[in-house]
């Protein structure tokens, strides 16, 4: 199982967070996409490409919703080219990124549109006119310019003619944790992402669904990986390990239960947790350990949804999820408004004990 980190984007610190990130013994870095938070995302991949020769790269997550498709497939596939193939696009229907546009996440009928136009682009493939969600109150159709000639459909001329030449495609990951986005993955996506935590009930409730989903499309069940985002503090003092993800967690536990019924199989006393959370949840303190989110969350509640403790504990718990069948993933540790030196415990702890144990 590939064990990847999860970082803000940030062009200036992105050479060197993607350098000690491979030298670490990281299978990848991924870099979130929230332009009113963060810096650029490809900017920082294609900044880290050139500075490492190993490690995957990509987006953890963009959205459907502030890039038109076509411009997401040609980032990311430029950052691949840069890249020599090590590129992935991780994608959900948006979180904070909208937020701060004051909008909720992407409507599922978009959200599959869109995952349908973008595989279209990353193949090389065409996508009609017609479909592309461009209201003619903001650009009108080509037609009025009565131009003597115009391309027939939208397409991506250059990734096009690399498909040909034998370049891979892009893979798509989708950050999915309700059924109708896990459903809607196992059909459009090389990989599902849950972000159900890393209770191992809840993760196999969502691999039998994606697999249900496609066999009853008539696709092979077990031709698509899975993967997880997982926060996980790694300090030998539990409270100080529970500390490093709070912040994160309420994130990732949130999405559980964002329109207010909770996601998936959950006691009551989760719900009630998860209910708590939401009705909590400050937008304007995003992620951060000493939110008032974070103070909502129960410690058995954090130590279930989240991986925390001794590194063997971490390793014991990691090993449980690729038992499960996930190759991949994406670990959230320590952050904003959490203890700086507990933080650097917990990237000491996980480069000496848990990469090794994990690769071997």
């Amino acid at each position: 199982m590939q064990l990847w980190t999860t970082q803000v984007a940030s062009a200036r610190g992105a050479a060197r967070t993607a350098q000690e990130t491979e030298a670490a013994g990281w299978d990848g870095l991924l870099v979130v996409d929230s332009q009113n938070l963060s810096g650029d995302p490809y900017v920082s991949l294609a900044l880290a490409a050139v500075a490492t020769r190993r490690i995957g790269l990509g987006t953890g997550v963009t959205n459907s919703i502030t890039r038109h498709a076509a411009a997401t497939a040609t980032a990311i596939t430029s950052v691949d080219r840069i890249s020599n193939g090590r590129a992935v696009l991780g994608i959900g229907r948006g979180d904070s990124a909208l937020a701060h546009l004051g909008r909720a996440p992407a409507r599922l009928k978009q959200f599959e549109r869109y995952l349908v136009q973008l595989q279209a682009y990353l193949a090389g493939d065409s996508v009609p006119f017609g479909e592309i969600d461009i209201p003619h109150e903001f650009a009108p159709p080509m037609s009025e310019l009565h131009l003597h000639d115009a391309p027939p459909d939208s397409r991506i001329g250059w990734i096009a003619e690399g498909v040909k030449k034998g370049n891979a495609k892009v893979p798509v990951e989708v950050a999915a944790s309700g059924p109708k986005v896990i459903a809607m993955s196992a059909l459009h996506a090389e990989r599902v992402m849950f972000t159900v935590g890393a209770d191992v009930e809840r993760l196999q409730w969502g691999i039998e669904l994606a697999k249900k989903t496609r066999a009853a499309a008539g696709l092979d069940p077990d031709a698509i990986a899975f993967g997880a985002y997982i926060n996980m503090g790694c300090h030998t003092d539990i409270e100080k390990a529970r500390g490093l993800v709070r912040g994160g967690l309420t994130t990732f536990a949130r999405f559980s239960v964002m329109h207010g019924k909770a996601n998936g199989p959950v006691s009551a006393k989760d719900r009630a947790q998860l209910e708590t959370l939401v009705t909590n949840y400050d937008m304007k303190q995003h992620t951060r350990a000493d939110s008032r989110q974070a103070g909502t969350l129960a410690d058995d509640f954090v130590d279930r949804f989240a991986i925390v403790g001794s590194p063997e504990r971490c390793i014991e718990r990691l090993k449980s999820l690729a038992a499960l069948g996930l190759d991949k993933v994406a670990i959230s540790g320590g952050t904003r408004g959490a203890s700086a030196e507990d933080a650097a415990v917990n990237r000491d702890l996980v480069a000496r004990h848990v990469l090794p144990a994990m690769s071997s």
